[in-house]
């Protein structure tokens, strides 16, 4: 059977859900075989190709971990906001390698559940957290009041709705890499941005955010470029023009960096995750 049939199979749920063991096989074969010896995939800065998931939604735990390997880190300050529980987000491995940082969660139960299990990081000030709902209007406030230093090293965005005019307003902070969700529907040809209404949420629709191609323009205009996405299609990075150096792969290249959505390629096979810290 062809591997192509076989991931069809998969996404028709033809294979019993509890077959881990099958999907992760498979799953490994489309990425190795249809992926990676794709000749857009086998310049060795090509960031897809040193993808890994500790507790990120997909690859990007080790997207970030090249990126700031090749670019080194400063004040190893992060700040994220759709954090959810925390379980599932870009910067919690990073509590881990002992950095500090920003969470901002609107959801109440959710920032409960980041009381309970990341008490000890909250009480000796490596991690605070916000329980407030983000609009374009109070952002940056958010940060001042959190002690956002001017430069932090990351700052990742995934609220589902509003995550590109919530960029554009923040303009007193610098973050060297910004790493933030865009709408992989839309190819690199087409420039959408749903309109802003700063008391909206995602309505479980296709209807949310900003294309690829947006959030690039969005970049430039701010001084910075996209040297990645995610290999499911989901987070695109970006790096401030300052820290480029001759690190990435075509900086700024839709083309070359554009992923379509293959939500099916990760799932967290194994333990159920959790964290105490």
């Amino acid at each position: 059977m062809a591997i192509k049939q076989k991931i069809e199979k998969i996404l028709n749920r033809e294979f019993s859900s509890s077959d881990t063991v099958v999907r992760s096989v498979l799953i490994e074969d489309y990425i190795a075989r249809q992926l990676r010896e794709d000749p857009k995939y086998t310049d060795p800065r090509k960031l897809t190709r040193f993808e890994y998931q500790a507790f990120s939604q997909y690859g990007e735990d080790g997207i970030l971990e090249e990126i700031f390997n090749r670019i080194g880190d400063t004040n190893r300050y992060f700040v994220e906001f759709g954090v959810e529980t925390g379980i599932e987000c870009n910067s919690s491995l990073l509590l881990f390698k002992g950095w500090k940082g920003l969470w901002i969660e609107g959801n109440e139960q959710s920032a409960a559940t980041i009381r309970h299990s990341f008490s000890d990081v909250l009480k000796n000030g490596a991690l605070t957290l916000l329980n407030r709902f983000i609009t374009a209007e109070n952002i940056q406030s958010l940060f001042t009041e959190a002690g956002v230093p001017a430069e932090p090293d990351l700052l990742s965005i995934d609220i589902d709705r509003n995550d590109y005019y919530v960029w554009q307003a923040i303009e007193a902070f610098r973050p060297r890499v910004v790493c933030m969700e865009y709408n992989a529907i839309f190819p690199p040809s087409v420039d959408f941005v749903v309109p802003y209404a700063a008391d909206q949420t995602w309505d479980g629709s296709s209807y949310f955010g900003a294309s690829l191609a947006a959030l690039n323009r969005l970049a430039t205009s701010k001084d910075y470029s996209l040297v990645g996405c995610s290999l499911a299609g989901v987070n695109a990075f970006f790096v401030r023009n300052d820290c480029l150096n001759d690190h990435f792969m075509e900086p700024g290249n839709l083309k070359a960096h554009y992923e379509p959505a293959r939500y099916f390629l990760y799932r967290k096979e194994g333990h159920p995750r959790k964290i105490i810290l």
